[in-house]
């Protein structure tokens, strides 16, 4: 199967370590959008207008938004902007929940509440958008050897 380019959705001060993980398994194509703390941090600084900028540059040419879900992921302004966007652009859109991943900071985390769980253009987004939720007692490797399919899924779905 190709690799495919794919947008990780996901709040940052707290998942940042969690989604580092996810993305050094090597299922998606490097280059995946995953910025330092320094950089996200000037981004941030440059205000609405520039983090906006950034999210839309950086969801260019990508088939598939991967939102991953730890505690406060559903209240992230951001992540409900990128989903949208990902929506109005028809790429694939996925949940995926991340309280399972150990973070060397924070260890494990509550589950979050389904960051579709909202109504855009009349439609419940959680009624359409699939979220997978890892074997507890093995989710490293229950996402490694899914994550895959699981994007392939949700692209199908959009077309």
């Amino acid at each position: 199967m190709v690799k495919r380019r794919v947008f990780f959705s996901f709040d940052y001060d707290n998942d940042v370590m969690r989604v580092s993980q996810i993305k050094q398994m090597g299922v998606i194509e490097d280059g995946s959008t995953l910025v330092s703390s320094n950089d996200w941090e000037k981004i941030k600084r440059g205000g609405y207008t520039a983090i906006k900028k950034w999210i839309n540059d950086n969801m260019n040419g990508r088939s598939c938004i991967v939102v991953l879900i730890g505690t406060d992921t559903a209240e992230s302004k951001w992540v409900k902007y990128e989903i949208e966007k990902a929506w109005n652009d028809g790429k694939g859109v996925l949940g995926i929940y991340i309280h399972n991943i150990k973070c060397a900071r924070h260890g494990y985390c509550p589950i979050g509440n389904n960051p579709f769980d909202f109504t855009y253009n009349g439609q419940n987004l959680s009624s359409y958008v699939e979220c997978f939720n890892p074997k507890d007692y093995d989710a490293y490797n229950d996402i490694t050897n899914n994550l895959e399919n699981w994007i392939e899924r949700a692209i199908a779905k959009r077309r």
